[in-house]
């Protein structure tokens, strides 16, 4: 059986791929997010990713093009957090499952499924509709029973583990209170980020 992986980062990818090697699947990985934010996050994502493909030996496919404004007009004046994520799920979740038809595979999943911060209940309608949408079975696993154990796997690996979702909007909730920065904390968390920031792509650049 073929499966399509929506891989939203590669920490969270970690256990969705054990679970699907150990049933026998055979996984194709998709990398498609354009809700990341900024370009730099969006590449250290990404480049996790691709370290994240050559140690499990599977294919990703990468619809890498930074495309903010898309995601940013389909959430414009729809911020309220519950409204924005619905958004964005409906989003990778209809890309996915339109990979996954045009490539003829058997059924497609997302590793959004493993996030115990994400909300399951708001993703399976979604992906219910995407499935019926492009006439591709949608593989329900709830991946979040491996929560800990991801989070081990990914450390073992070396995976770059990001700090927020990926919006700008989580990244606002992420580093400011009522709205405002935190600004002592904020300026500590700057300095140790562009400094690993720089060792990151120090090292893949070699």
């Amino acid at each position: 059986m073929r499966v399509l992986l929506h891989i939203c980062c590669a920490p969270c990818a970690c256990y969705p791929i054990k679970v699907l090697k150990e049933k026998g699947y055979e996984i194709t990985g998709l990398w498609y997010n354009p809700n990341i934010h900024p370009c730099t996050e969006f590449a250290k994502r990404m480049a996790a990713v691709k370290k994240l493909e050559e140690i499990e030996g599977i294919k990703v496919i990468y619809l890498d093009s930074y495309e903010p404004e898309k995601w940013l007009r389909a959430v414009a004046f729809r911020e309220e957090k519950l409204t924005r994520c619905q958004i964005c799920y409906a989003m990778r979740l209809e890309t996915a499952a339109s990979v996954a038809k045009k490539g003829k595979f058997d059924a497609f999943t997302s590793t959004l499924f493993y996030s115990k911060f994400q909300n399951r209940e708001l993703m399976l309608p979604l992906a219910e509709s995407a499935s019926s949408k492009f006439s591709v079975p949608f593989l329900d696993i709830d991946f979040r029973e491996g929560w800990k154990e991801g989070i081990e796997i990914s450390k073992d690996y070396g995976l770059y583990r990001q700090q927020y979702c990926g919006c700008i909007y989580s990244e606002k909730e992420r580093y400011c209170q009522k709205g405002k920065p935190k600004l002592e904390w904020l300026l500590g968390q700057i300095t140790e980020e562009s400094k690993r920031t720089l060792e990151f792509f120090e090292k893949d650049s070699q």
